[in-house]
């Protein structure tokens, strides 16, 4: 088993995968209704609903499904929108917050239905627990739990106090905050896994290890062109997130790559203090720290981040350390995996959804929070091509600044944007 060319180390959701399935590249000419490029959660959802309706689909992929942030990342579903409902309501109003937060809890019941409906083992485990790392952000949680139930109708979350806080993590490090027994956290990779074989058992085709070397739209037609074939067809969905690179100007002026890094432990044992409880985890650093037990009890621990080209050479000792902070009795714990890749922002931290081309729509810049939002994005694209695009197009409403200083200076402004808030993180 070897790394992925566009993600450095073997993740743990690897190594615990029985049967990864491959799929052929592809070899020659094709025509279809509708072609995807990218084979992650977004595309082979797509992908999966517009076969079952009967739409002749084609799917890309440059590396293997997965390879990408989706078969990748910490496996958090969350709840709502990457910003909280309040903070939505400020700057839209409530009609459209309560709308767009009613839209991901939405989300969140299709993935596990759709898991469900379609026999895919995701080992999911219920909670989350969302922690203050600084005393006077633990007001702000209790807030927020209450305006939760009394303005936006979500009954699943209370207010733990430093005492409770500690007893959950296992861990005196945080100073409060708020459980969510209304969401809870999956294997990502097994949901890859499990949304391509459903896609191809309803007649998409899919195909790997083939990089799209232009995408254009001529004449009312969808043109995708690879080293081993050109694909035509009537619309295209562009799911690439991360990993567009030139494809198109618009989405890479307003989707970011930074980089996300995680390690996992061997496992701790059912007398381990560490999350008793099996929730998950994020903080409320800018540069969040995301953590969580597996299903077979090891800890996976993500939130080393780089904002350059370069990855860490030494993945393990840093999240090590990181590991330490929190856990002190883990300050010696064997990292027996650690691995990383790239995830989409944008400058809001909301996705970025836009046709960029007649009949070609991008849908990526999921900002961490895409594990439920990239599936139910490709859900509602394909409710667009046969004809409802109301839902997807209140995403696509959403107003996406592009990142400031063009091509040649957007990476090195966001560097510095970005360390300055680690910086604050650790003050």
């Amino acid at each position: 088993m070897t790394s992925s060319p566009i993600s450095p180390g073997l993740s743990w959701y690897e190594a615990s995968l029985p049967d990864r399935p491959s799929y052929p590249q592809l070899d020659g000419d094709k025509t279809a209704d509708v072609v995807i490029v990218g084979g992650g959660f977004t595309g082979l959802s797509a992908a999966a609903h517009l076969a079952k309706a009967g739409v002749d689909v084609v799917l890309i992929e440059a590396h293997r499904f997965g390879d990408g942030a989706s078969g990748r990342n910490g496996g958090q579903l969350g709840t709502g929108q990457r910003s909280w409902p309040e903070e939505m309501e400020a700057e839209l109003g409530f009609t459209r917050a309560k709308a767009l937060f009613d839209l991901a809890e939405e989300a969140k019941a299709h993935l596990l239905d759709f898991a469900s409906a379609n026999a895919i083992d995701i080992d999911y485990r219920p909670g989350q627990l969302s922690v203050a790392h600084k005393p006077r952000y633990a007001d702000v949680y209790k807030k927020h739990v209450d305006l939760m139930g009394e303005r936006f109708g979500y009954p699943h979350l209370t207010f733990m106090d430093e005492a409770e806080t500690a007893r959950r993590l296992g861990s005196k490090a945080y100073f409060g905050g708020a459980r969510d027994t209304g969401t809870g956290h999956i294997n990502p990779l097994k949901l890859v896994v499990g949304t391509a074989r459903a896609a191809a058992q309803a007649g998409a085709q899919l195909f790997e290890t083939t990089r799209a070397t232009g995408v254009s739209s001529e004449n009312g037609k969808v043109i995708v062109k690879t080293a081993h074939g050109t694909i035509t067809a009537a619309k295209g969905l562009l799911g690439v997130n991360a990993y567009g690179g030139d494809l198109e100007a618009k989405s890479a002026a307003h989707v970011m790559p930074i980089g996300s890094f995680i390690g996992a432990t061997p496992p701790l044992g059912d007398d381990s203090p560490v999350l008793p409880g099996g929730e998950s985890v994020d903080d409320s650093r800018f540069v969040v720290r995301y953590f969580r037990r597996s299903a077979d009890g090891r800890l996976l621990f993500g939130g080393r981040e780089v904002y350059g080209k370069q990855d860490p050479s030494d993945l393990g000792s840093g999240i090590r350390r990181q590991i330490a902070e929190l856990y002190p009795a883990l300050r010696d714990v064997e990292i027996t995996h650690a691995w990383g890749g790239y995830v989409g922002i944008t400058m809001p931290r909301k996705p970025f959804i836009r046709e960029v081309m007649p009949n070609i729509i991008y849908s990526g810049g999921y900002s961490g929070h895409g594990v439920m939002l990239s599936n139910f994005m490709g859900k509602l694209y394909a409710e667009a091509v046969a004809g409802n695009r109301d839902r997807l197009k209140m995403m696509a409403d959403l107003k996406i600044p592009a990142f400031p200083g063009g091509r040649r200076f957007r990476a090195p402004l966001l560097f510095l944007a970005l360390n300055w808030y680690a910086l604050r993180d650790r003050i």
